[in-house]
């Protein structure tokens, strides 16, 4: 599944997983909102840009716990998930952020779309690896993998830990309402993932220039659109924005890497009326990216993973 923002094409996994939807609607409606002026205070994301980020990601995650399953069992709104997507769409969505935070979100309805569903409650989600390759003939790989929680289900066939993925559903069927849940549990369907696995293309040229992805459970969604701001908005090299602290929301509080970000900053977020919490959020980012001398590397110093190449 592929989508254009700025003179970029990114191309991500589509439904059951969530990510690229998420990431595409988030960095769509932060172009549609007013500019940031300075995003980076002192080589940290800066209140105004936090601000503005964990708004528009409040909106993409209502959208997400609404709409996004497995397609065998779930149709898309409107009749394609391109609708979540749709320009003027985002610019509806990208109007509600205003000067103080709405806290929780409420997800919205594409044109053309008739919406009998419950929104699924927020759970956790864990147990992923990324891996991103280029080859000596451009040939490129951007690869997230999961069994879920630490040892899946803690049952091994033939050498191969099974997966746990069931607790990638939603724990309810419906809602108080009888409405059914996008992502409930049935025989033979896909669950919803947030896994983000991204190559990005020029547009003009369909050269590629990244491969980059994170585990992370739904907070992949966040370390990915990082460092594709990081890289693509602000110049940083691969290294540089995997390296920068995270941040997000899934629909709910303010969350900010521990021991990360100034208390300034914790405080003027709390004035705008966001409900800040601060946590680790180990993101295992790998990225390469194409430069004028050859391929750059980055790999998140938060975990154990390296750059290699010859």
């Amino acid at each position: 599944m592929c989508s254009d923002w700025k003179r970029y094409r990114l191309c991500g996994f589509p439904p059951p997983s969530s990510g690229h939807i998420a990431i595409a609607q988030i960095l769509g409606i932060l172009e549609q909102a007013p500019a940031v002026a300075q995003p980076l205070e002192g080589g940290s994301p800066g209140v105004d840009f936090l601000h503005a980020y964990t708004e528009a990601a409040r909106l993409a995650f209502a959208d997400r716990a609404l709409y996004v399953a497995d397609p065998d069992f779930v149709a898309p709104p409107a009749g394609s998930w391109a609708s979540l997507l749709d320009p003027a769409y985002l610019k509806e969505r990208a109007a509600l952020i205003g000067a103080q935070s709405m806290k929780v979100a409420k997800p919205g309805t594409p044109r053309g779309a008739a919406v009998s569903l419950a929104a699924q409650a927020d759970q956790p989600e864990s147990g992923t690896s990324h891996i991103s390759i280029v080859d000596a003939d451009g040939r490129a790989v951007a690869m997230t993998t999961t069994i879920e929680g630490q040892f899946g289900a803690r049952q091994m066939v033939r050498g191969f830990l099974l997966n746990n993925e069931l607790t990638d559903f939603s724990f309810a069927a419906s809602d108080a309402q009888g409405r059914p849940i996008a992502n409930r549990v049935a025989p033979g369907k896909r669950p919803r993932s947030s896994m983000s696995p991204t190559l990005v293309f020029d547009r003009a040229s369909g050269q590629l220039l990244m491969s980059l992805g994170s585990p992370g459970g739904a907070l992949i969604i966040h370390y990915t659109a990082k460092s594709l701001l990081g890289t693509l908005a602000w110049r940083l090299d691969a290294q540089q924005a995997v390296a920068l602290p995270n941040f997000g929301s899934t629909n709910g509080p303010t969350l900010l890497e521990a021991g990360r970000f100034q208390p300034a900053t914790v405080e003027a977020l709390r004035a705008r009326g966001h409900e800040v919490r601060e946590l680790p959020m180990t993101s295992g980012l790998q990225a390469i990216e194409r430069t004028a001398t050859g391929w750059f590397g980055g790999a998140d110093p938060r975990r154990e993973g390296v750059v290699m190449g010859d």
